[in-house]
């Protein structure tokens, strides 16, 4: 055979093998991927559904060692193992939502799916995916205009009530909603008690103490923590002291032995001696120092040996080492207490901090170390008390949602109504402003409008009610009665609807318009993504151990199977179209 003209190599006309990938590369793409990542991110909105509201339910998640019960979004999405890539991010927006406003995250997840869910129609029909996220935005960009219309900013003269009732609404899907009447007025104690320009909530500890009824839980303004290592000395001490001076430490106070190896020549027996007395020495002028300032307690980062507890106890002072830095840095911030890493001039003003009382106190089976009074006090301890493990835990991710609510609240006054109420009357601007629009995004515009009626057809449905009848009776209270029909949503106590503002369902508008947009941003993440590639990690795949002893070859399997390998003939129900290897 003649070779083709011009000298060109053998083969002309066949297309060459060309190898974009390495070997052992998944690539999924088309219209199938997008299709697949919405329904996988529909699997994951199906396990945190039911925990919606006040009548939600609890998952139990073991991971082989340790338990957790809890119905709060951001928990359960944060310990489901999602393999899933695409599915991942209705995770992280979940934990944006609970680092940001701290409820609400089973709120956002409920609505990024249900967009999703909603314009699925328009991806199998073809519309192109840029066309659905631009409609989405601008669905979004519509609600948070009528959004900030509609929600009621409350009179300073109401700022106490209208945080507790916050507070209290936070409480209410909560594990201690029966005890939201304790828990609310603490909520806002704490929050108060803190810098109104910095409201940083790592100045307010929360203490789990096993043992006890939760209504043992109390409150201290001020600053308390479980009593530390100790030696012996330690019984002898002043556990009480009115008016008390307290000096904060970073100091090594207790005697060291010599370092490994260490050597030290003399000419004259007798120097021996010198120099063990100058290493005590050392430590009593110290310990000196520290009692001539006129501080009754000290407190000190770094350990306060057997020698130094003895000592202060003799002279009638209370001593507690290897405190923690963040119980420390409340004393100081409560009692005006500088720390100070030297012992050399304590006597100078501001060292020393101030409480009109400080006691250590039994709770339960521990000891705890209590300062109140304080006159400078920009902090606060929550102690909680409960019968088992998993419920004091629960108890604390409730208490730090409502810490958020009470946070976000103090900084913005507007509220809207819970219960379903506000996404009802956004829905219905929505769906009218849509009709109002011609062309492809008056679909996207009434799709985003039925996927925001998911809140209170979930609130129905979890609270044991028929959906259908309680969402025709929302669509009618909101389309006819106008202005006195805004507020009106799911009575989760009494099968119907109710006015959740005159009812003190109150939620923060922040709250809302950050679930929105983090909804909103989340949907269009996910129409994006036309292919998803998964590199191999090495070249002997089965070679590395992931977590929990399972090979990195089955973690790909299981990854490849998810994003659209095998798997997504069942989930597809299409055999997999649009998936191809590379070799």
């Amino acid at each position: 055979m003649m070779g083709p003209p011009g000298g060109m190599g053998r083969g002309f006309g066949q297309q060459p093998g060309i190898i974009l990938l390495r070997e052992g590369t998944d690539t999924s793409q088309g219209k199938a991927q997008l299709i697949s990542n919405i329904n996988a991110c529909a699997a994951v909105v199906d396990s945190v559904r039911s925990t919606l509201g006040p009548r939600g339910m609890d998952k139990l998640m073991y991971d082989g060692t340790r338990v957790t019960i809890s119905n709060d979004g951001a928990t359960i999405m944060k310990l489901l193992d999602i393999v899933h890539p695409a599915a991942r991010v209705l995770a992280e927006i979940s934990m944006s939502q609970d680092s940001e406003v701290g409820d609400g995250t089973t709120s956002v997840v409920l609505l990024a799916g249900e967009m999703l869910k909603q314009v699925k129609p328009f991806v199998e029909d073809g519309l192109h995916p840029q066309t659905i996220a631009r409609g989405v935005r601008k669905a979004v960009g519509l609600i948070s205009k009528r959004l900030a219309e509609v929600a009621v900013d409350m009179p300073p003269s109401e700022r106490r009530r209208r945080l507790e009732i916050l507070a209290g609404t936070a409480l209410n899907s909560k594990l201690i909603a029966n005890y939201k009447s304790l828990f609310a007025p603490m909520v806002v104690d704490a929050v108060c008690a803190l810098d109104p320009n910095l409201l940083d909530l790592k100045l307010i500890g929360v203490k789990k103490v096993a043992g006890g009824s939760v209504t043992d839980s109390f409150f201290v303004q001020g600053v308390a923590f479980k009593k530390t290592f100790s030696y012996a000395g330690f019984e002898q001490m002043q556990k009480t002291f009115d008016d008390a001076k307290v000096l904060c430490l970073n100091v090594e106070l207790e005697l060291k032995s010599e370092k490994e190896n260490a050597e030290v020549r003399i000419s004259d027996p007798d120097d021996y001696q010198s120099i063990v007395d100058a290493e005590w020495n050392i430590i009593y002028e110290k310990l000196a120092l520290c009692v001539a300032c006129g501080a009754n307690v000290v407190l000190s980062k770094l350990p306060i040996g057997d020698l130094a507890t003895q000592y202060f106890a003799d002279r009638g002072l209370f001593c507690a080492g290897r405190v923690a830095a963040d119980d420390l840095g409340r004393v100081c911030k409560a009692t005006g207490a500088i720390v100070q890493t030297s012992v050399l001039d304590l006597t100078r003003a501001g060292v020393l901090g101030e409480c009109a009382r400080f006691e250590e106190r039994q709770v339960g089976g521990e000891r705890y170390n209590v300062f109140t009074g304080c006159p400078s006090a920009r902090t606060a301890t929550i102690v909680l008390r409960g019968g088992s493990e998993q419920f004091i835990e629960e108890s604390h991710r409730s208490i730090h949602d409502a810490l958020m609510i009470a946070k976000r609240g103090a900084g913005d006054a507007r509220v809207v109504g819970g219960g379903g109420a506000v996404e009802m009357e956004l829905s219905r601007y929505l769906r009218e402003e849509g009709l109002k629009v011609a062309g492809k995004d008056q679909l996207i515009l009434c799709a985003i409008a039925k996927a925001l009626e998911v809140i209170p057809q979930q609130l129905a449905m979890n609270s044991g009610f028929d959906p259908t009848d309680i969402l025709n009776a929302l669509r009618r209270k909101h389309a006819e009665d106008g202005d006195e029909g805004v507020w009106f949503g799911v009575d989760c106590d009494n099968e119907g609807i109710q006015d959740t503002m005159a009812k003190e369902i109150w939620e923060p508008a922040i709250n809302k318009i950050n679930s929105l947009l983090a909804a909103c941003e989340a949907a269009c993440v996910i129409l994006k993504i036309d292919e998803t590639v998964r590199n191999p990690r090495s070249q002997d795949p089965g070679s590395a151990q992931g977590a929990g002893g399972v090979t990195t070859q089955q973690q790909h399997a299981r990854t490849s199977q998810a994003m659209g390998g095998r798997g997504m003939a069942g989930m597809m129900g299409r055999g997999g179209r649009g998936v191809r290897r590379l070799k």
